[in-house]
């Protein structure tokens, strides 16, 4: 069975002499299922009142642990993001009702973003449905051939670990 990146591959055979077919094939798919799981995500969000930065934003505070809290420099961090880039984040989820920031109580200087009882059950209602998304797509494949992907792909992201 054939998909359009068969096409898009023989296209570009037919124009780089020393293109690796299966590099691109591999490279081209893993895009295109990227690019088709974040519309996906972002669609189950927006029935929310969510856009993807917020919810990232909150998946960080909720992976932290109970309480669910952070600094807005390690929140910054984990996202990849600059401190003020952050702090308009940390406002607009504030305003909402999601999160909360208080001074640390053991060290007043510091200040501690805490998702909100409304803003962790927002967080566990999308995250379920994100979850829903990724079986719909992966449960096309047999448990074997998941299994085997998985293990396929964590072998490239073990390359990319080294290699960062």
């Amino acid at each position: 069975m054939k998909d359009f990146v068969d096409a898009h591959v023989d296209l570009w055979a037919g124009q780089l002499d020393d293109l690796d077919r299966d590099v691109e094939g591999i490279t081209v798919r893993l895009q295109v299922l990227t690019r088709y799981l974040e519309r996906r995500r972002e669609a189950v969000l927006a029935a929310y009142g969510l856009q993807l930065w917020e919810f990232k934003t909150l998946h960080m505070l909720r992976r932290a642990g109970a309480p669910y809290r952070a600094t807005p420099g390690e929140l910054a961090r984990q996202l990849g993001m600059s401190a003020a880039a952050l702090t308009n984040r940390l406002d607009a989820l504030e305003r909402r009702g999601y999160v909360e920031r208080a001074h640390d109580r053991d060290d007043r200087r510091k200040v501690v973003a805490t998702l909100t009882p409304a803003g962790n059950e927002l967080w566990q209602r999308g995250i379920g449905d994100i979850q829903r998304v990724e079986e719909e797509l992966v449960h096309h494949l047999p448990e074997a051939d998941r299994t085997r992907l998985d293990g396929l792909l964590r072998r490239l992201v073990l390359v990319t670990e080294k290699n960062s």
